[in-house]
């Protein structure tokens, strides 16, 4: 059985890492893993892997690539405050629910 973890944050969003190397920096979430509770995020936490040449990449050479860290390493990033913030959950008058910012009441959600 597989657990799936309840993500604060999805694909698209703009967040900023809160502990570890990248301790401060902000970027976009590329990809969200749900079943193991982590998100990749745009330049950072990345590892450099170095290739042999083959046909996709004749020359071969050493690739950048950002790995996975966990969801919980970050917060979703309050244009408004300009930091990242912990969120909160409103429904709307339409009946749509968005996340909004703790500390200045702004909808995070476009």
């Amino acid at each position: 059985m597989t657990l799936i973890h309840k993500m604060h944050v999805k694909s698209g969003d703009i967040v900023e890492v809160i502990s570890g190397k990248d301790k401060g920096k902000t970027g976009k979430v590329l990809k969200a893993i749900p079943k193991k509770g982590t998100v990749v995020v745009e330049n950072i936490n990345i590892a450099k892997k170095h290739t042999k040449p083959s046909q996709k990449s004749p020359q071969g050479g050493i690739v950048e690539k950002a790995l996975p860290l966990y969801a919980s390493k970050v917060l979703l990033y309050c244009p408004n405050c300009q930091k990242g913030v912990r969120t909160g959950k409103k429904v709307l008058d339409n009946g749509k629910k968005v996340r909004v910012c703790k500390k200045c009441g702004e909808t995070l959600d476009k």
